[in-house]
């Protein structure tokens, strides 16, 4: 059973069972926060459940000896809410909405992030791209082209070009690619080629491990 509260009054969703025993754990439940459900409206929510005027007339005369008012009831089935409608309960209602104390918060955790740029192409031959913070490409980096980042390099493609990160001497940079495979690859002072036969493409990421520049497997 759930209870929220709703601008029709209270909302009391009933679990798929036996309208005797949805109809015993309200009561009881009324019983037991009885200062809460005094002098409220009630709007079930029944589900499935087909219930007729007697089901409905007793709830409704059950309520009342408890100072509660049966104001609606929300039914998937059309025999049940033809009973309500003639009942006179209303068979539809606003969805319930966060109050002030369920309003949404804002993370605690708030992320500033670090300056980079987002290059949406491939850099062929003879482009060369040069800035303070991070970069990342969309794309191949070709063999002749440049990328020189204060910060780290991530190519979601493949670089085959020269790269340079870290290049105020950040040892904690690191280069990313779909396909590791650069003409010159340097992090801060250290750097490295790569062999010009490479076995397989694969993801990898370098970084500086113990003074050397070391690459493995990206799992990104």
């Amino acid at each position: 059973m759930e209870i929220k509260g709703i601008k029709e009054g209270i909302l009391v969703t009933l679990e798929e069972q036996e309208w005797q025993d949805a109809k015993d754990a309200l009561i009881g439940k009324i019983k037991e926060k009885g200062d809460f459900f005094k002098g409220a409206q009630l709007v079930f929510d029944v589900g499935n459940m087909v219930l007729g005027a007697n089901e409905l007339g007793e709830v409704c005369d059950l309520l009342m000896a408890h100072d509660v008012i049966l104001h609606g009831v929300i039914s998937k089935s059309l025999v049940t809410q033809k009973v309500a409608k003639e009942m006179g309960l209303v068979t539809k209602v606003e969805k319930p909405r966060l109050n002030s104390e369920q309003k949404l918060k804002p993370l605690e955790t708030v992320f500033t992030g670090e300056p980079a740029i987002f290059i949406h192409r491939t850099l062929r031959s003879g482009f060369k791209v040069a800035y303070q913070g991070h970069v990342i490409v969309l794309g191949d980096v070709n063999p002749g082209a440049e990328i020189i980042a204060t910060g780290s390099v991530v190519v979601w493609g493949r670089l085959r070009g020269t790269v340079h990160a870290g290049a105020e001497g950040d040892q904690a940079a690191v280069v990313c690619a779909l396909d590791l495979s650069p003409t010159q690859l340097r992090i801060a002072s250290k750097i490295t080629t790569t062999p010009q036969e490479q076995v397989e493409s694969k993801p990898e990421i370098a970084s500086i491990v113990d003074g050397q520049i070391i690459a493995e497997p990206w799992k990104h």
